[in-house]
């Protein structure tokens, strides 16, 4: 069957996926519709399947065709990028980037990456956007943002899944730094005068820091490993937020070991260890693979890989 298949014949397959029509996607190839019609013909013969089935105007996949499009648009996607890769020049590009990251996390990266900027390709704009949930993909495929920076635990592991079932990658991601969450309480609060015991920590009145909003977070997981569960009070959804608030009440809260020094009121504030485990807070970078802009992603990529190996976004534990 391998044999029969012509590259052009999967061509015409992806563009029918996308438009659900022959008409559209014979004018977004440059074919007459008969044309798009045989091909598709023939590519039923080699694969065995009818592909599509005619619904009111346009066409509708089937099951099977649902199944492989995925791998074979990003199979023609890899193969364009390959054969046809875009130049990207940093000193006399002009383009604008768009990252999602959360306050903490913009903390460690940006201040060295504006420098890489300014000195490397000074004709880039930059805009950061708060990172408002734990799994970007849906912003990525969108194209909301080109480069989406944080805790991804759920969207790792299941593109670690992916990968190993053979299945394709519609994203790369690559790890920048891990960090380390401590609980932050204001100077005097009454529990910082000695060690933080797991009985204190679950009696008192916290705020979270979700990007939702959802009131439960990793901690809270944590937590329900030893049956042992927290009063959350309050939600914010920046860490810098989290510090002022904590360090003008008794709420505790959990805040990035780095970040601390970075909230401007550190001499107000006090941290301790969390008393239960916790896993270690790996900080990926997670981006689409869009082979238009492969070149110049590629260069942001390594702008923001060195950006975190500077002491400054290296947490100290």
């Amino acid at each position: 069957m391998f044999n029969r298949l012509d590259l052009n014949l999967l061509r015409v397959f992806d563009a029918v996926m996308v438009e659900q029509s022959l008409t559209r996607a014979a004018q977004n190839l440059a074919l007459t519709q008969p044309a798009v019609s045989n091909a598709l013909r023939r590519l039923k013969d080699a694969l065995q399947d009818e592909l599509f089935v005619r619904q009111g105007q346009g066409v509708t996949a089937t099951p099977y065709a649902q199944r492989i499009w995925p791998q074979v648009r990003l199979t023609l996607q890899q193969l364009e990028a390959t054969l046809m890769p875009v130049r990207f020049d940093a000193a006399s590009a002009n383009q604008a980037f768009t990252l999602s990251m959360a306050d903490a996390t913009a903390t460690a990266l940006m201040p060295q990456l504006l420098r890489i900027v300014e000195q490397e390709a000074p004709g880039i704009t930059l805009r950061v956007l708060p990172l408002t949930t734990r799994d970007p993909r849906r912003l990525l495929e969108d194209a909301v943002t080109d480069m989406a920076i944080g805790y991804f635990p759920a969207v790792m592991a299941d593109l670690t899944a992916r990968n190993q079932a053979g299945m394709g990658m519609a994203f790369d991601h690559q790890r920048l730094y891990d960090s380390h969450y401590v609980c932050v309480m204001r100077r005097h609060h009454p529990l910082a005068a000695g060690p933080l015991t797991l009985d204190a920590y679950c009696a008192a009145r916290h705020l979270l820091v979700s990007f939702s909003g959802r009131p439960y977070g990793f901690v809270d997981e944590a937590l329900g490993h030893w049956g042992r569960e927290r009063r959350i009070v309050l939600t914010v959804n920046q860490f810098f937020t989290a510090g002022q608030v904590v360090a003008a009440s008794d709420l505790l809260t959990v805040l990035p070991q780095h970040f601390i020094e970075f909230t401007g009121i550190a001499d107000q504030l006090v941290w301790r260890e969390l008393p239960f485990a916790m896993d270690t807070v790996h900080v990926d970078l997670l981006w689409s693979r869009r082979p238009q802009q492969s070149a110049a992603l590629e260069w942001l990529r390594q702008a923001l890989s060195r950006s975190a190996q500077t002491p400054l976004a290296r947490p100290a534990f």
